[in-house]
């Protein structure tokens, strides 16, 4: 029987992605990245699964790494293909895994980075005139919500003094509790937000949802005006882990708000805010 080229491959693994309830900002990278990755072959004649080879996919990663992809972007981009060609086993559409062998660029550890209070107070002056981009700016420094869960936000789950985040891929649904900053400046967004029939808390003038791309992008455009150029919008999350580690808030109050499925994740958080001994406190701060 003859065999499906591999770009007709794709749409199937992005049906597959979608029935296991992945979530869209996966789906989404997952799409651009294999498409990537199919183009690449083409130009190398590889239409075929069968036709891809392990060196195919290690001149891949390499072309990647001398365009100047960051070596942590083409580990996330090889997860991708692995997981694809696992797929493809799984489906029998092709026999033998040619990803298997292909390594990943070694990547530095690099401690992840927080705002301290005078940066996140800057960023609040600049982004004071943008109601929308405030509110997703608070929310994660108030919540530590992923830039993905902010995004995903229905504004049928969001109650006076908390938030309920659905479940999606490996995350069980969850309750975060929502302070006075956080719920205030969320009010005062809901008010003047479009009317339109989206279930999605932040969406655009034409009623569609901020895709996680967009939320990102404008509050980079918000960090470079603040002087904050270093900063991204994964960095206020972590802010608001280390300041609650700094206050000594209880770590597993901590892990369980900020949806880490292990409180050794959390623990990683320790040396980044200089804290040595978990704390009591079973209140979140505010930021």
């Amino acid at each position: 029987m003859a065999q499906e080229p591999i770009k007709s491959l794709l749409p199937k693994f992005i049906d597959s992605l979608n029935e296991k309830r992945r979530s869209p900002a996966t789906v989404l990278a997952y799409r651009s990245d294999l498409t990537q990755l199919i183009d690449f072959l083409v130009r190398r004649e590889k239409v075929l699964p069968d036709q891809v080879r392990p060196d195919d996919l290690d001149s891949f990663r390499d072309t990647l790494l001398n365009d100047k992809y960051t070596p942590k972007s083409v580990s996330r981009k090889l997860n991708a293909v692995k997981t694809f060609f696992r797929w493809m086993i799984a489906e029998n559409f092709v026999s033998s895994d040619a990803s298997a062998s292909v390594a990943h660029p070694k990547i530095e550890s690099v401690l992840p980075k927080f705002l301290s209070p005078l940066e996140y107070r800057a960023l609040r002056d600049v982004v004071r005139g943008d109601t929308r981009i405030a509110a997703i700016i608070e929310l994660i420094l108030q919540t530590g919500l992923r830039i993905s869960e902010v995004a995903s936000l229905k504004t049928e789950n969001v109650g006076k003094d908390s938030l309920k985040i659905e479940a999606y891929a490996t995350q069980p649904e969850r309750n975060v509790p929502l302070n006075k900053p956080a719920s205030d400046i969320l009010k005062a967004y809901l008010e003047i937000r479009p009317k339109a029939e989206s279930p999605y808390v932040f969406i655009s003038k034409n009623g569609k949802a901020l895709a996680v791309r967009n939320i990102r992008a404008s509050i980079a455009r918000y960090m470079q005006k603040a002087e904050l150029p270093s900063y991204s919008v994964n960095d206020l999350r972590t802010t608001f882990i280390v300041e609650n580690l700094k206050a000594g808030v209880d770590i597993v109050l901590l892990s369980q708000v900020s949806g880490h499925k292990r409180l050794s994740t959390t623990e990683r958080y320790f040396e980044l805010a200089e804290v040595t001994d978990p704390g009591k406190k079973q209140t979140l701060i505010e930021l």
